[in-house]
């Protein structure tokens, strides 16, 4: 977590620290949990950053090519797997 923070901080010396060490928890641990256990997460994390909100961030090339690649191969697009 701590190098993701610094990674975005780099990247972001602009924004708001609180709001990269939020955004930074959230991309390394969300990816570890199961669908359920989400919303205990994000209410942990709303306890620990009252008010702070997850600064935006552009997925629009990981988008494109992931939808390239479903139609390449034939498959479905499906919200929750996009």
């Amino acid at each position: 977590v701590i190098t993701a923070a610094g990674n975005l901080k780099r990247a972001n010396p602009e924004e708001n620290e609180e709001a990269l060490l939020l955004r930074a928890l959230q991309d390394v641990n969300v990816p570890k949990f199961l669908a359920h256990d989400l919303p205990l997460f994000e209410g942990i994390l709303s306890d620990l950053f009252p008010g702070i909100e997850r600064p935006p961030f552009d997925y629009g090339p990981l988008l494109t090519s992931i939808k390239l690649g479903m139609d390449t191969y034939n498959l479905q697009k499906v919200d929750i797997f996009i």
